[in-house]
């Protein structure tokens, strides 16, 4: 599996630790590509695909949503199922993602932004962890690159893109 992240994000290197954990457990061969520019991007699929990789996982990182399109339709082109950190890859044409559920964040950051216009000193409000995620795939990519979705796998997402 290739895993597509810029090295300079902060927090990517925990979670390549996590994804290299979890692929340890599976016996999976992780092949790390590192974006740091829009050329990085073509060269790692032609990388990935090169080295028979079997899906794709895009970590975070600036690079990559500038260019959405190109990623999603390289990982088409690659026919490589790929998992995205953010939906609205997925709403471009890619494969699916499970991640935070970035409007609940936003909102319930408002709370805060509320509570300290009212006085609250923001070093005595909690730190909270995300509470909603969000599973999307998109049926359409699955069936362009020749993948088929279990019906229990559809059946636990929270939204399907046909």
């Amino acid at each position: 599996m290739a895993v597509l992240g810029d090295s300079n994000e902060p927090g990517n290197a925990q979670a390549l630790k996590e994804v290299e954990l979890a692929a340890g457990m599976f016996k999976v061969q992780l092949q790390y590509l590192d974006v740091l520019n829009l050329k990085d991007i073509e060269n790692s699929f032609q990388s990935a695909s090169k080295q028979r990789a079997g899906a794709v996982l895009l970590l975070a990182g600036p690079v990559m949503p500038a260019h959405r399109t190109e990623v999603v339709n390289l990982a088409a082109k690659n026919r490589l199922p790929a998992m995205y950190f953010r939906s609205d890859f997925v709403e471009a044409g890619g494969l699916m993602t499970y991640n935070v559920n970035y409007n609940d964040l936003f909102r319930r950051a408002a709370t805060y932004v509320d509570k300290i216009l009212k006085g609250a000193k923001p070093g005595d409000l909690p730190v909270e962890q995300p509470k909603k995620f969000e599973f999307v795939i998109n049926l359409k990519t699955a069936k362009q690159i020749g993948l088929t979705i279990p019906p229990n796998v559809l059946a636990r997402a929270d939204k399907v893109i046909k």
